[in-house]
């Protein structure tokens, strides 16, 4: 670890948990009200806006899978710094873009502005890598899932309450939360790369075919990002479908859906904020990845079945749980790449990232969409995208299981 490096691990870290909070409350806002804009913008029913949702998230992430190689490798020439205000900057003009947009058709031009400059998480996970060591660096990862609840705790609370107010109103918010980030950290916001662990910028290696084939030169994680992938698809279940779901199933309210928001984000804050501290360093990276994916499963398949509204608090509780999985996860992964190429492996996994956030809410909305039309199917089943989220858990514990060995050999050994 670099002196620079260490010596700014404080600020650094700091600014990381804030700058994904933003982006998190920023989304969290959004979240009880898009089933409601959708269906006024585009005059359409709850299932139909299911599909326009999942339409909007393809086009973010698939500018995101073109663009993250390029300004994964860009932070490695250039550092961190320059590349994440420039994607902060992008998320508040997508904002603003959803938040006067007259056709849902407007809504793309945000979602595409925004998967452009969405290097957010890509630039962060690296800054993390850049400035964490051994057993921390998983614990490290854990912010993000800190982060990630306390911004949906207050998020997604004030989105329906801002939402009650005015349609718009909780989009005009987040882009003003997405500015002001961007302003505090050009700031605040310190350099984690020194000028020694940087290197050239390279086209070819920007490519994002060639960046996610890049990955198979490390045998530990080729198997590792197979689970990495499916338990991204899996999670678009909740993602994508959730406040369509409590709709449809249960007529909830505006203000029902930021309650159940809330209740999610204090449980990750517990979980992977301070929970999860004390279970990676007791058990290991290992047995915290396999326990968290089968939480996940469990919790999905729960979910799928449930005919009660209270019975959404409940079954929270192990979904939240296999968060566990994520930080031990990307913490194992992060530990067999070079220093001078953390970038470029976070650009690759978020391209990673952008292919199952292009697969995930299709097929997710999709199952939804076709699940809860009676003109489509005979069998109406809301919950089809929770087990078939669980299922996807499942296969990628057992993924996961048979590559530990692999995880295990150090990396000077294998370079």
């Amino acid at each position: 670890m670099n002196q620079p490096a260490q010596s700014k691990r404080p600020a650094a870290l700091g600014f990381i948990f804030i700058t994904i909070f933003i982006d998190v409350l920023g989304l969290g806002i959004i979240i009880p009200v898009l089933p409601e804009l959708l269906q006024k913008l585009g005059h359409i029913n709850n299932s139909t806006a299911t599909q326009y949702s999942g339409y909007l998230t393809f086009a973010y992430a698939s500018m995101q899978f073109l663009f993250s190689p390029v300004l994964g490798n860009l932070s490695d020439r250039y550092g961190r710094r320059p590349v994440l205000l420039g994607s902060l900057f992008g998320f508040g003009v997508d904002y603003l873009f959803m938040a006067f947009a007259p056709t849902i058709w407007w809504l793309f031009i945000g979602r595409i502005i925004a998967g452009i400059t969405g290097a957010s998480n890509t630039t962060a996970t690296a800054y993390i890598a850049d400035v964490s060591t051994g057993d921390k660096r998983a614990a490290n990862f854990g912010l993000v899932g800190a982060a990630t609840g306390l911004g949906f705790v207050l998020g997604i609370g004030l989105g329906g309450y801002l939402g009650a107010i005015h349609i718009k109103l909780p989009f005009i918010i987040a882009a003003g939360l997405a500015f002001f980030n961007a302003l505090y950290g050009l700031f605040v916001l310190p350099e984690s790369l020194a000028p020694e662990n940087r290197r050239p910028f390279q086209w070819k290696r920007a490519n994002p075919i060639v960046s996610l084939r890049r990955l198979g030169l490390y045998p530990a994680i080729t198997g590792l990002v197979s689970a990495f992938t499916l338990v991204y698809i899996a999670q678009k279940a909740i993602e994508s479908v959730l406040p369509f779901f409590l709709v449809e199933k249960f007529h909830w309210s505006l203000n029902s859906i930021s309650s159940l928001g809330i209740f999610i984000g204090a449980l990750l804050i517990s979980i992977q904020g301070f929970l999860i501290r004390i279970i990676i360093p007791k058990f290991g990276q290992e047995k915290s990845i396999v326990s968290g994916l089968l939480f996940y499963a469990i919790g999905l398949a729960l979910i799928s079945f449930a005919n009660h509204g209270w019975q959404m608090y409940l079954y929270m509780i192990p979904y939240c749980l296999g968060g566990i999985s994520g930080p031990a996860l990307q913490g194992l992964i992060t530990s067999q790449v070079p220093a001078n190429e953390q970038g470029e492996l976070q650009g690759a996994l978020t391209s990673l990232v952008s292919v199952t956030t292009i697969i995930g809410p299709l097929l997710m909305t999709s199952l939804f969409s076709h699940f809860t039309d009676k003109h489509l199917s005979a069998l109406y089943f809301p919950g089809a995208p929770y087990l078939a989220g669980a299922i996807l858990m499942l296969i990628s514990t057992f993924i996961a299981m048979r590559n530990f060995r692999n995880a295990s050999v150090p990396l000077k050994d294998k370079l």
